[in-house]
């Protein structure tokens, strides 16, 4: 059995514990933008043609992007319509391979940012 020694001084402990919690940052406004995009359908173009539709769930800094429920579409060369798409499930693209990307809002407008 173990056993926990207090020495009285409840004040202590939360003030440590206090001190230990970061403090919150006003966040920037392109932060604010890319936390709404948050859990909202995403379609991304690739540099090989591609188009990867999904479910935008995070970045990093070298804006490689994470999507769920992800499916990739091929565009024939010779036709304008697309294939059947392919589902990947969860995907990972490279920053470097995104040409453009197109965010589905609530408000059914698309914005499109580069």
């Amino acid at each position: 059995m173990a056993v926990l020694a207090n020495d009285g001084n409840t004040n202590e402990g939360t003030k440590e514990s206090e001190s230990l919690c970061p403090v919150e940052k006003e966040k920037s406004p392109l932060r604010q933008k890319l936390e709404s995009w948050l859990n909202k359908n995403m379609k991304i173009e690739m540099t090989d043609g591609r188009v990867l539709i999904g479910i935008f769930l995070c970045t990093d800094r070298d804006r490689n992007v994470i999507l769920g429920s992800c499916a990739e579409y091929l565009q024939n060369e010779s036709e304008e319509s697309m294939e059947e798409p392919r589902v990947l499930g969860l995907a990972m693209v490279p920053g470097h391979h995104i040409v453009s990307i197109e965010v589905d809002s609530d408000l059914a407008s698309n914005v499109e940012v580069l």
